[in-house]
């Protein structure tokens, strides 16, 4: 299973939309209840950081991976973000890989390309299958 923050601008949700696999939104305000995750899964996460790389992972996120039993269901983690702040372009994917000791898998910009979304469907298929988690084949198929 997927899960994912994307804030008002929809650039995350976009890329989740053009995935087709199974995703359960994060709320965009902290402060609404966040969704029982029972299965493990890979976050999708934008950042939204200042100049100096703060404030890189929203807080819906930080209150998601609070919960002991969320962030013990966490298996990696993809991160989007804007190539125009450099070094600190999809920060809160590495800031979550380091804190959650899971792997960075991916990194892409905005709402992604196609060639980022072929990528991203070919490398769940196969890191679901390396863990043992199977998701029907269909969710894989290109358009």
């Amino acid at each position: 299973m997927l899960v994912y923050y994307s804030s008002a601008s929809g650039n995350t949700e976009r890329f989740i939309k053009q995935l087709g696999l199974p995703a359960l939104r994060l709320p965009l305000d902290s402060g609404e209840p966040t969704p029982k995750i029972t299965h493990a899964f890979v976050l999708v996460c934008p950042t939204y950081a200042d100049g100096q790389g703060r404030g890189a992972v929203p807080k819906s996120v930080i209150k998601a991976l609070n919960n002991n039993q969320t962030r013990s269901l966490l298996i990696g983690v993809i991160a989007s973000g804007n190539r125009n702040f450099g070094a600190l372009f999809a920060q809160s994917g590495t800031i979550i890989s380091r804190k959650c000791n899971v792997p960075l898998l991916y990194r892409f910009e905005l709402s992604g390309t196609p060639q980022d979304v072929h990528k991203v469907r070919h490398g769940l298929k196969q890191f679901w299958n390396h863990h043992g988690h199977v998701i029907h084949s269909s969710f894989f198929e290109l358009p």
